[in-house]
């Protein structure tokens, strides 16, 4: 099932034939450069059942990032609900994003991430979008600037599921757009 389209990419559901390309991205040390480990083959395969149970459960999620041309996966985005209370209070929706290494720089998270502002706010209606990252993760905060999310220092947090043994990992910044910002863009 095809949830959005732009010029170049789909946003769909996971198939069974996407697993390599989550695998992947999961153990890319460029991609989990920020996160405080690489997932081994058995671990991405079971958060990949885990998005796949969420989008179906919820209609939010992080879903397969798929050339519009090839239907060849690409990484994935999507907004989720998050659990991180009480930094984030319950009901805040984040965007995400991971895409393999071969497709970066190509505007592939910026075309999409746009699309699914749009989604969230005119078919979810949504009254925030956040997004956030290790700080000093200049990519991932390049590309929140760039979809017209705002830094919101006041929200910056230690993320609480990061452990010890990663210090550097552990503070988070917060982008935000409000749907009114949203609509006079």
């Amino acid at each position: 099932m095809i949830i959005l389209e732009t010029e170049r990419l789909r946003i769909r559901n996971w198939r069974e034939t996407d697993r390599p390309l989550f695998a992947e991205i999961n153990a890319d040390p460029k991609v989990m450069e920020f996160f405080p480990r690489r997932r081994p083959r058995e671990e991405s395969d079971a958060l990949m059942d885990e998005a796949r149970t969420r989008i179906n459960a919820s209609g939010l999620g992080f879903f397969a990032l798929a050339l519009n041309d090839t239907d060849e996966p690409i990484g994935f985005l999507g907004l989720a609900r998050t659990d991180l209370e009480p930094f984030l209070p319950d009901g805040t929706v984040e965007i995400g994003w991971r895409l393999a290494v071969r497709f970066w720089r190509q505007g592939f998270v910026t075309e999409a991430g746009n699309a699914m502002l749009r989604h969230g706010f005119e078919t979810h209606g949504l009254a925030e979008i956040v997004s956030f990252a290790v700080e000093n993760n200049a990519r991932s905060t390049a590309v929140m600037t760039r979809i017209g999310l705002r830094r919101d220092a006041a929200r910056d947090f230690e993320h609480p599921r990061v452990p010890d043994t990663t210090p550097h990992l552990k503070h988070h910044v917060v982008y935000a757009l409000s749907r009114e910002e949203w609509l006079t863009r």
